[in-house]
């Protein structure tokens, strides 16, 4: 399946080495102001090439809309988005037409439909995330214009080492709006993305891996902020569900937590409950948010906290032990061509667009947002 989401629904096609990917995104609601700079934007985020910590590949990702706009606004018809590649260099696969890569979906690509792209993995490339990001743009500027909706995200871990800033050693960061502008500052400041005090330990570990020709993964965390109480269902709807089963379909996520994660289970439930009060206006508040926003599968109103785990780029210079399809041997392999020796910066846009097209998806679903026009 190449497409994601029911009624907020996005496409995703291209390969890595072919003449384009994009996006399809239908079921946006008229009237919503948008413009390829919006897209651009979020496409700059994940562009290759920005730091030693990425693919040297360079590609502008010039985003060109095709449908669905009309002076400056969506017409509620679907919103095609195209990127040309145009930074390629297939000969630098040729040499492992035969040899599937270990870590990568080659053979499995392969054995299911025999007849695979194997330049750059194709269809199974993280340059397709270039669709997500186009589908999650569109949803991100949906979610802000009508509730206030923020999705922020950032890396807390580059392999072994932990970073002191995520959102339950600061919450109160979320609370202020300077504070939060200035985070963001932070993390698009960062070759890695980190808001830690010790993210140049994380630069070193990477740094170390390159020598080594190895790669690293890491953790992401992502916060929602301004979603409203009731987005959600009971049982197989659940929110909770929706939002691990967007951010488990990027290419190199292998787990997913919400609030506390795995915490909780060496918690006691007098430590994991969120107590609730009145505040002065008999709002109902909660003292603590060890839930993630998400209580029963629906969202309760505190902020929405999500964690990632990344694997390492499985590109790697180091060599491998594989076989050859063809000659039916078993051989070693060393993979050339152009990669990231760490993910995780690259991913947080991805991640955070998985986030928005969910809730985009079930807050039209639920009737948060009208789905023929603003």
């Amino acid at each position: 399946m190449n497409t994601y989401g029911d009624m907020f629904r996005v496409t995703v096609f291209g390969e890595s080495h072919g003449k384009a990917v994009g996006a399809v995104v239908d079921g946006c609601p008229a009237n919503l102001p948008l413009s390829e700079e919006d897209i651009q934007k979020e496409l700059n985020r994940r562009r290759p090439g920005q730091s030693i910590f990425s693919t040297p590949r360079k590609e502008e990702d010039k985003v060109e809309i095709l449908s669905g706009i009309f002076e400056g606004k969506t017409t509620g018809t679907p919103i095609c988005s195209i990127v040309y590649n145009k930074n390629m260099r297939p000969k630098d696969y040729s040499k492992i037409k035969d040899t599937p890569r270990p870590g990568h979906a080659d053979l499995t690509y392969r054995l299911k439909y025999k007849n695979y792209d194997y330049r750059g993995g194709g269809r199974a490339s993280g340059r397709v995330t270039i669709g997500h990001v186009i589908g999650g743009a569109i949803a991100k500027k949906l979610l802000s214009y009508t509730y206030n909706i923020k999705i922020i995200g950032y890396t807390i871990k580059i392999g072994k080492i932990e970073g002191d800033f995520n959102y339950y050693k600061n919450p109160e960061v979320f609370e202020n709006e300077k504070s939060l502008e200035r985070l963001m500052e932070i993390i698009e400041s960062n070759p890695l993305r980190c808001p830690s005090m010790n993210e140049k330990e994380m630069e070193e570990y990477v740094l170390n891996a390159m020598k080594n020709k190895d790669s690293v993964g890491g953790v992401v965390e992502i916060v929602a902020l301004n979603v409203p109480v009731g987005v959600g269902n009971p049982i197989f709807n659940k929110l909770n569900g929706e939002l691990a089963r967007g951010l488990m379909s990027i290419n190199a996520v292998k787990g997913v937590e919400i609030g506390v994660g795995f915490k909780a289970a060496e918690m006691y439930g007098s430590e994991m409950n969120d107590e609730m009060y009145f505040d002065e206006d008999k709002n109902v508040r909660f003292k603590t948010n060890n839930c993630g926003g998400i209580l029963g599968g629906i969202s309760c109103g505190t902020p929405i906290v999500l964690r990632i785990a990344v694997k390492p780029t499985p590109s790697i210079g180091k060599k491998q032990r594989t076989i050859n399809l063809k000659t039916l041997e078993n051989v070693e392999i060393e993979i050339e061509g152009r990669h990231d020796p760490v993910i995780v910066p690259r991913i947080v846009p991805v991640a955070e667009s998985m986030v928005a097209i969910t809730l985009a998806d079930l807050m039209i679903k639920g009737g948060f947002i009208h789905p023929c026009s603003l």
